[in-house]
C-alpha cells in the first residue's frame, strides 16, 4: 500500500515545468523548509514522515498548474494545528496574503464534517464556500483530502467508512462544480472503495475480464477516426477514455447491467482550434451513425464551471456504441482541472497574475458552485444566498468537540447556544471562550471555540437576553419560552377578571361556572378547556363581560352590542380589501395607530373609539394600558402586500457621508424612507427616521443591517 516517494526535488522539478519566476520557486522551497522544520519527528498514521503528506499535497496541486502560493499554502497547511506555529509567525516569514490563505485552511481543517442527512450536507457545502473566500483554498483541501483518500487503508475500518461518505457527498461535488474533474473523479473511486467494498471489486472484477476485449475495439475505432482526420488535414491525439468504477456503480444504481454500460466505449479527440472541433465531428459523423438524443455542444454552450466539449455516441467497429468527445488542449485544461489551473495555463510566465482580481476570483466561486444546493432551488437565489447569508455577514465558531456553527457577526454565546439546540439555550448558565470565561453578551469572534456550561436545574433563560442575541433563532426561542410563562400568568390574570366582574353584576361564581355553562362557552368560543376561557380573557381576546353575556344573554346597551360582535373571534373572518381584518365585522373603519405605527407582522390589538371605529395598536404599546373593556380582536390581511409606515431612530457618531451609507441598507431590505429628522447633540447623532416596510422581518433585517456598521451606537423602533 505504499506510495512512491517525493521529495522537494520532484515538486521544484514540476513547478518549474510551468512557473518561471526565480523568486516565487525560492518561496515554494522556503515553504517547505518551514514545514519541514515544524514538523520534524512527527509521523502519520501510514509510518511516513509527516511531511511527505504537505509535499503530496502540493504535487497533486502541480497538476492543476496551482500558482506558488497554493503550493507554498499546501506545504505549509498543517503547520499552525499540528506545527505549534502561529498565523502571525507565517505572517512575519511569509506576508499576509499567505498568511491569510494557511490561516483559512486551517480554519476548514478543524471543521467535523457530517453527512447524516441531505440538510447537514448542503449545511456543510454552504460553510466550505463560505469559508474560502478565495476558490484556491478550496483546491487545497480538495488535493488535503485525494492524499488522505490515497492512504486511507491506515485508519480504522469505521473511520475509513465514515471518511469515503464525506468525501462522496460533501467534497466530491465541491470538485464537480469547480470542473476539476481530474481530482473529482479519484475522489469517488477511493470513497467508493471505502465505502462500498463489495460493489467496487466487483466492477474491478468485470473490468478486468473485459479489459482485452475492450482494448482491441478502441485501437480499431482509434486507427479509423485518426486515418478520417489526417486525410483531411487535422493535427490531432486520440487517448481512449476509461468511465471511472463511481459512475459505472452509479449506472447500475439506476437499473443497468454491467454489460449494457460497458458496451458505451470512450474516444476523447484532441484538436488544436475549435472550428476543428466541429469539423471532426462532421467527419465522424459522416462515417459512423450517431446514436439519436446524445449530442451534445458545452462549446457553444459551456457549463457553469466553463467546461467546454463536444459530446456524441456513435455505432462504431461491429456495431459496438463508442462516446467521442472532441475538443481543444485549451478546453481540456480547464475540463480536467478546473478554472484556476487555465488562469496559470495561459499566463505561463505568471500564474498569479491572473489570480490578482479578488472580485472574479469570487465571482467565478459564486458561477462554479451555483448549484451546490441541490437542483430543487432556485441556483441565483443559493449563489445570492451564499454571498449574502454566509460570506458578507457570517463567523465560524467551534464546540470543543470541532463541530462547526455558524453565525451572524455580533453573535454572543446566547446565539451560539440556542444554535446548538434550544434545550441548551434555556439550560445555559454561563460560557467560557477559548477557555476564558466571558460575559453573556460577549461579542464572539471568528474561529473562537466556545464551551456552554448548562445547570440542568436552570429554571430557563432570563428576559434581558432577547436584547443580549442577535439571532432572530435564540430571539423567537426566547420569547417562545416566556409566551409559555406568560400564558400561565394570562390563565391568572383573566380568572382574576372574571371573578371580579362576576362580583360587580352580584352573580356566584358557583352559579356561573356549572358544567353546563362551560361546555356551552367552550362550543362557542371553540376553546378546548376553562383555563383557555381564562387565558383568553387575560390575554385581551375577549371581554369578562362578553363571557358573561354570552351565558346570561342580557341586554345590552349599543355599544356593548357592538363590542361583542367585535369580540366574537369565533365568527368568520372578513376576506375583504382591508389591510387589518375585523373578525366578525364586514364593514368598519379601521386605522393604524400614530403612536406605536404597526406593520404587518407586529402583533397587534384593537381599541374601540369613540366616533372613529377601531384603531389598532402593537400588543406592546404602553397607551392601551387599562382600556380592557375596549379591546377587540383583530389580525392582518396575509393578501395585503402594501407597506406600512414605522418610527426608527438611529445613534450614531459624528462622520462624513454615515447617512448615505445608512440609506444604502434599505436596499436590500426592500424598505424605503419616507422621511428623515436630525437631531444635533455635542457628542452623537441621533435621525429619527420614518420607514416604509411591508413585514416585520424585512424591517428587522434593515435593523440588523444598520446595527452592524462600526459607527452606530443604537437602533431602535420606537413608541411615542
Amino acid at each position: 500500500m505504499t506510495e512512491e516517494k517525493i521529495t522537494i526535488n520532484h515538486l521544484l522539478l514540476k513547478a518549474n515545468g510551468y512557473i518561471k519566476n526565480e523568486d516565487q520557486i525560492a518561496v515554494i522551497k522556503k515553504a517547505y523548509e518551514f514545514a519541514s522544520t515544524k514538523h520534524f519527528g512527527q509521523k502519520r498514521l501510514d509510518g511516513n514522515d509527516f511531511i511527505d503528506h504537505p509535499l503530496n499535497v502540493a504535487m497533486i496541486l502541480t497538476e492543476v498548474h496551482g500558482d506558488y502560493e497554493t503550493l507554498a499554502t499546501a506545504l505549509l497547511h498543517e503547520t499552525i494545528d499540528l506545527g505549534n506555529t502561529t498565523v502571525e509567525e507565517i505572517h512575519q516569514s511569509f506576508g499576509e496574503e499567505l498568511a491569510k490563505l494557511v490561516n483559512d485552511i486551517s480554519k476548514i481543517n478543524r471543521m467535523s464534517f457530517n453527512a447524516d442527512s441531505n440538510y447537514t450536507i448542503t449545511y456543510y457545502k454552504k460553510i466550505l464556500v463560505g469559508l474560502c473566500e478565495d476558490v484556491r483554498v478550496i483546491y487545497v483541501k480538495l488535493a488535503d483530502r485525494l492524499h488522505n483518500m490515497r492512504t486511507l487503508w491506515a485508519i480504522p475500518e469505521n473511520k475509513q467508512r465514515e471518511k469515503a461518505k464525506e468525501t462522496l457527498e460533501i467534497l466530491a461535488p465541491i470538485a464537480h462544480r469547480l470542473g476539476i474533474y481530474h481530482i473529482k473523479g479519484e475522489l469517488e473511486d477511493l470513497s467508493l472503495r471505502y465505502y462500498k467494498p463489495d460493489a467496487y471489486h466487483d466492477i474491478v472484477r468485470n473490468l478486468n475480464n473485459t479489459k482485452i476485449e475492450r482494448d482491441n475495439a478502441i485501437v480499431e475505432m482509434k486507427e479509423n477516426i485518426s486515418s478520417m482526420l489526417l486525410n483531411n488535414n487535422i493535427n490531432h491525439e486520440i487517448k481512449g477514455r476509461s468511465k471511472s468504477i463511481y459512475s459505472i456503480y452509479n449506472k447500475m444504481q439506476n437499473g443497468k447491467r454491467f454489460k449494457e454500460i460497458y458496451d458505451i466505449l470512450a474516444l476523447r479527440v484532441y484538436v488544436e482550434t475549435e472550428q476543428n472541433c466541429y469539423l471532426a465531428l462532421g467527419l465522424i459523423h459522416s462515417k459512423f451513425k450517431p446514436v439519436p438524443k446524445r449530442f451534445k455542444d458545452y462549446i457553444a454552450m459551456p457549463k457553469e464551471n466553463m467546461y467546454q466539449s463536444l459530446h456524441t455516441t456513435i455505432f462504431g467497429v461491429d456495431g459496438q456504441l463508442f462516446e467521442i468527445q472532441i475538443r481543444t488542449y485549451d478546453m481540456d485544461q480547464i475540463a480536467e482541472y478546473g478554472i484556476a489551473s487555465h488562469w496559470s495555463y495561459k499566463e505561463h510566465a505568471d500564474g498569479n497574475k491572473s489570480m490578482k482580481n479578488a472580485m472574479e476570483r469570487k465571482l467565478q466561486m459564486f458561477r462554479s458552485l451555483i448549484e451546490l444546493n441541490n437542483e430543487e432551488n432556485n441556483p441565483e437565489e443559493f449563489a445570492d444566498n451564499v454571498q449574502r447569508e454566509v460570506l458578507d455577514d457570517n463567523i465560524y465558531l467551534f464546540t470543543p468537540k470541532g463541530d462547526v456553527i455558524e453565525l451572524p457577526i455580533g453573535s454572543t454565546p446566547i446565539d451560539f447556544a440556542y444554535r446548538v439546540h434550544s434545550g441548551v439555550g434555556e439550560k445555559m448558565i454561563g460560557a467560557i471562550v477559548n477557555e476564558a470565561i466571558v460575559p453573556l453578551d460577549y461579542e464572539l469572534k471568528d474561529g473562537d471555540i466556545v464551551k456552554i456550561n448548562i445547570n440542568k436545574n436552570s429554571k430557563g433563560p432570563n428576559r434581558e437576553w432577547i436584547h443580549m442575541a442577535k439571532t432572530a433563532q435564540a430571539k423567537n426561542k426566547i420569547k417562545n419560552f416566556f409566551s409559555r410563562i406568560d400564558k400561565d400568568e394570562s390563565i391568572k390574570r383573566g380568572e382574576e377578571a372574571l371573578s371580579k366582574e362576576l362580583k360587580r353584576l352580584k352573580i356566584t361564581a358557583t352559579s356561573f361556572l356549572t358544567d353546563k355553562n362551560i361546555d356551552y362557552l367552550l362550543e362557542t368560543l371553540n376553546l378546548g378547556s376553562i383555563n383557555d376561557i381564562y387565558h383568553s380573557i387575560g390575554s385581551n381576546k375577549f371581554t369578562a363581560n362578553y363571557v358573561i353575556n354570552l351565558v346570561t344573554k342580557e341586554t345590552k346597551s349599543k355599544e356593548e352590542m357592538v363590542l361583542d360582535k367585535l369580540s366574537q373571534t369565533n365568527a368568520k373572518p372578513i376576506s375583504g380589501k382591508n389591510d387589518i381584518l375585523v373578525a366578525g365585522v364586514d364593514e368598519i373603519k379601521v386605522t393604524l395607530a400614530h403612536c406605536c405605527m404597526p406593520i404587518k407582522g407586529d402583533d397587534i390589538i384593537g381599541y374601540i373609539t369613540k366616533g372613529n371605529g377601531v384603531t389598532v395598536h402593537r400588543s406592546i404599546c404602553h397607551n392601551i394600558n387599562d382600556t380592557e373593556e375596549r379591546v377587540v380582536s383583530v389580525m392582518w390581511n396575509t393578501n395585503s402586500d402594501k407597506k406600512w409606515p414605522t418610527n426608527i431612530k438611529i445613534e450614531a457618531e459624528k462622520r462624513d457621508n454615515q447617512l448615505l451609507e445608512i440609506l444604502s441598507k434599505t436596499t436590500s431590505s426592500e424598505t424605503n424612507v419616507q422621511s428623515i429628522n436630525t437631531i444635533n447633540h455635542p457628542d452623537f447623532i441621533v435621525y429619527d427616521i420614518i420607514v416604509l416596510s411591508s413585514s416585520i422581518e424585512k424591517l428587522e433585517k434593515f435593523i440588523n443591517d444598520v446595527r452592524q456598521m462600526p459607527y452606530i451606537h443604537k437602533v431602535e423602533r420606537i413608541i411615542k
